[in-house]
């Protein structure tokens, strides 16, 4: 039986790629210290999904282990060796960096590397897919020429008619800290693929979201979107109108590319992960959809000053991914994703 190592594996990401894994008999490993809490609070609390994974998945092995542990790394990668390695875990606001940036990039990046340390020594061999961020670029995608329509931004120029590439610059913009630190790990996850030859891939995901997610304020836009509107509260739209465009991709599809990838391993990749031009819809296209699926107004206020190095108009050109993994595509539209959503928060909120 194969043995998968997950980091974050109470989060959005990491328990659905458990989930899917399991459903294809690995052997299950779960790192995650429920930090998402300690970062933003109760909301962020991810405990109910480790009992989740721990009453649904035969086998399933919880490690209560924090990344920035560099000795409890190295000895649970020497004692597990796994077959492959799924690192999702993170800190990922870029709000919430500013005001802890030591402790921001001490997880994403010294995290980062010391899972990497851990795997050159003890299974090199095996394929460490990480879950990078769009955040790499930095605010560089504001650059290009937009157009404003009715409920939406979209980019103006043909070059960017399919969305960002793989190829569009990471430098000379501005990041956040939180951008920063997961530019250091994108980079040196590349650099261990391509200097030591072990199978590693960057997958800088857009918006990634399901069923699952703990939606807060600072991180997971669609899962806190809805979960505002059932609850009725207001949520706070900062800048560009409401018009910021965004690209979604159900942690479903997320897992399927994971699993294409570790199955056909390459060194050093990076690969823009999101759902593609098809599925991405504004903040007010947002509550438009929100409000069908509910029956109630969506209540907000503007606020006319946008987050530092907020993206006003951003989604993934999908054909590198497509190319490379010709089986992949995305099968779950921004219909799925709104109902999927909608219906988890109406059974978790009673």
């Amino acid at each position: 039986m194969f043995k998968l190592l997950v980091t974050g594996s109470s989060g959005l990401i990491g328990s659905e790629v458990c989930f899917h894994f399991a459903s294809l008999d690995w052997e299950i490993h779960g790192v995650d210290n429920n930090q998402r809490a300690v970062f933003f609070g109760s909301a962020g609390d991810t405990r109910w999904n480790q009992q989740r994974l721990q009453n649904s998945i035969k086998g399933f092995v919880h490690h209560e282990l924090d990344i920035r542990d560099r000795q409890g790394v190295l000895n649970l990668m020497e004692s597990i060796q796994p077959d492959a390695i799924v690192h999702t875990a993170a800190q990922p606001s870029h709000d919430r960096a500013a005001a802890i940036p030591f402790d921001d990039f001490d997880t994403n990046a010294v995290g980062t590397l010391n899972l990497l340390e851990a795997v050159r020594q003890f299974c090199p061999k095996s394929p460490f897919v990480h879950m990078s961020t769009n955040k790499v670029y930095g605010d560089l995608p504001n650059s290009i020429k937009l157009k404003e329509l009715d409920t939406r931004w979209d980019y103006d120029d043909i070059t960017y008619e399919n969305g960002i590439p793989e190829t569009f610059s990471i430098d000379q913009s501005k990041h956040s800290l939180f951008g920063a630190s997961k530019v250091a790990a994108d980079v040196i996850v590349q650099e261990y693929g391509r200097y030591f030859d072990i199978p590693t891939c960057c997958l800088r995901g857009g918006c990634l979201t399901g069923p699952n997610h703990s939606g807060v304020e600072l991180h997971g836009f669609l899962s806190y979107l809805v979960k505002s509107n059932l609850e009725e509260r207001t949520y706070k739209i900062y800048g560009y109108k409401g018009k910021q465009v965004r690209d979604n991709i159900h942690s479903y599809d997320v897992a399927r590319f994971i699993e294409e990838f570790i199955n056909n391993p390459r060194c050093g990749e990076v690969y823009n992960l999101g759902g593609g031009k098809n599925n991405t819809c504004s903040i007010l296209e947002a509550f438009d959809i929100v409000a069908s699926l509910s029956g109630k107004p969506m209540q907000h206020e503007y606020i006319d000053k946008n987050r530092e190095g907020d993206h006003i108009c951003y989604y993934s050109d999908l054909r590198k991914m497509q190319e490379h993994y010709p089986q992949w595509s995305v099968t779950k539209s921004l219909t799925d994703i709104f109902t999927e959503i909608t219906k988890s928060w109406q059974n978790r909120l009673g």
